[in-house]
């Protein structure tokens, strides 16, 4: 019994991020700009840390070439985004726009025949899904450290209350526990 190689799945048509390439042809040269919208599926990064949440229009700015070995997409990705300052737990709105660059190659081209199925991007029918694409190059640029401004001095580590709203002159009293018996029996004096 022989195995038939399964290749990548056909992506759904009716989907944003699904482009139909079949308009451009196949004749090296040949460009075609897209310029549309997608919603992202689910939070694209770390939700609750810094992600473009679920449901958040991805804006897609892209130009498809044809070229010998499938199609170039190259363009602009722009989301917002949403999560909280790692210093201080502030909420953060921001936007995330990255540049892509993707071969999607042809399924009988040389590119194909010679490398792995995961190291290079296919058409499918004649379909391209730029959803993992964004997806990748969105997560790669998101701030490891999130912050609500470079200069945020965070929480004091003893009360937890945000150095910016405390100032400058915020202290607290620290005793030597060897001397804490002694400053007890002072304040039993007092009372």
């Amino acid at each position: 019994m022989s195995e038939k190689r399964k290749g990548p799945a056909r992506p759904v048509l009716t989907s944003p991020w699904v482009i139909d390439t079949r308009e451009l042809g196949r004749r090296p040269g040949s460009s075609r700009p897209v310029h549309r919208t997608a919603q992202a599926d689910y939070a694209i990064g770390l939700e609750g840390v810094i992600a473009v949440p679920a449901g958040a229009d991805v804006d897609l700015d892209v130009l498809l070439e044809s070229v010998v070995e499938g199609v170039l997409v190259s363009g602009v990705a722009a989301a917002p985004l949403a999560g909280e300052c790692s210093r201080c737990l502030d909420p953060i709105t921001d936007e995330v726009e990255v540049d892509i660059t993707e071969l999607f190659a042809y399924p009988l081209s040389a590119t194909v025949e010679t490398t792995d199925e995961d190291e290079v991007s296919r058409l499918v029918d004649d379909l391209i899904d730029l959803e993992p694409v964004v997806r990748d190059a969105v997560v790669l640029a998101l701030p490891h450290v999130p912050l609500c401004s470079p200069d945020c001095a965070g929480l004091c580590t003893e009360c937890g209350g945000k150095w910016a709203e405390l100032g400058p002159n915020h202290r607290h009293e620290t005793i030597d526990p060897r001397w804490a018996a002694l400053q007890e029996r002072f304040q039993q004096d007092d009372g």
